[in-house]
């Protein structure tokens, strides 16, 4: 994967940005963080009329071979189960796309499954199964170095082909809290227990079991930990789907899209891919902050230095899916479309503030 673009901006094009916010029909810094939002965008595209075309969704799916560890309130099969739910517009991630005017894409990455012939004719299922679901990673690695590029490489191929300059990433895949834990931890360097959290709704012991089981699987896969690339990591410890968004990420950014992460399962796919290359955080938005445990811990880490601002939401969901992500697009085409359509003080003839 080539290196990513330098983001457009200079010093020059920052004030141009900040100069025609400044002149819109409001007090200084009355939108708040949209306003900051507005100027993101004008950055990211490099226009001062930034615009927000054919967002998508992209929902990759995979199981994870830990879940036989009984780290999940859920059986294996809801995987698959959701995947037809999501191709028939019952899931909420396909609900909420649809009320903010995204297309969605199901990309089955690695689920334990056979699809039939009707849902693999759906038009908005991809198949890239790079293997059926992860081994268990307490036991060794949870993907081969191939898996997890051939991984990478459909997520990807999933960026290129979307037509819009908006990619919003959603994942499904029971078991995945715990491969999202485990790959925050080592990127980030907080404890374990910092990342661990309830998931799908474990109880108090489900919850103590989850933390025993990711201890072992953090201790075993040490050397891979140690070795200083980012891909022998998320080998190691994560999952098809998180390797899929972290190859969907850079390749939008590297085709200069905007890309919508959603929450902790995501934002552990976007820690993954600044190891690789720390440029794809210029491409990108935190939708919301997720109520499961080890997010503020992610976010914390992508926030530091200010090259990525903080979630713009925070509604105390925890669903994945991309819900966070279908959420926050329209707060997007609303600070694209302010920037580009409010009057200035001088087209509208209103008087500005006395210096």
């Amino acid at each position: 994967m080539s290196p990513l673009p330098k983001p457009p901006s200079d010093a020059a094009t920052d004030a141009a940005i900040e100069a025609a916010l400044a002149a819109k029909t409001m007090p200084p810094g009355a939108l708040g963080r949209i306003g900051d939002l507005a100027c993101r965008l004008a950055r990211m595209q490099g226009t001062l009329a930034p615009v927000i075309e054919a967002p998508a969704l992209a929902v990759f799916c995979a199981d994870h071979g830990i879940a036989r560890q009984g780290v999940s309130a859920y059986p294996q099969d809801v995987t698959w189960q959701m995947v037809l739910n999501l191709l028939a517009g019952g899931a909420a991630a396909a609900v909420f796309a649809r009320s903010a005017g995204l297309s969605l894409t199901v990309v089955d990455v690695g689920v334990a499954h056979d699809f039939d012939a009707s849902a693999r004719a759906h038009p908005a299922f991809v198949d890239a199964k790079a293997a059926r679901g992860t081994a268990d990673c307490t036991q060794g690695a949870a993907m081969t170095r191939a898996q997890c590029e051939a991984a990478m490489a459909a997520g990807a191929r999933v960026a290129a082909a979307s037509a819009g300059n908006v990619l919003a990433l959603g994942e499904v895949g029971i078991g995945n809290t715990s491969a999202a834990a485990l790959l925050t931890a080592h990127f980030t360097g907080a404890s374990l227990a910092a990342c661990v959290g309830r998931g799908t709704g474990l109880d108090d012991a489900g919850l103590a079991r989850k933390q025993a089981v990711l201890e072992r699987a953090f201790a075993l896969h040490a050397p891979a930990r140690r070795s200083g690339e980012p891909l022998d990591a998320l080998a190691a410890l994560g999952g098809l789907e998180i390797a899929a968004m972290a190859g969907a990420a850079l390749e939008a950014a590297r085709l200069g899209r905007v890309v919508v992460v959603d929450g902790f399962v995501a934002t552990a796919a976007l820690l993954a891919a600044r190891a690789i290359d720390p440029a794809v955080l210029d491409a990108c938005v935190l939708s919301h902050r997720s109520a499961e445990h080890g997010h503020a811990v992610a976010i914390e880490s992508l926030c530091d230095g200010g090259r990525l601002p903080p979630p713009l939401l925070a509604l105390d969901m925890r669903l994945g899916e991309g819900t966070g992500a279908a959420l926050a697009v329209p707060l997007l085409r609303c600070a694209a479309d302010m920037l580009r359509e409010m009057a200035t003080f001088a087209s509208a003839g209103v008087a500005q503030a006395s210096s």
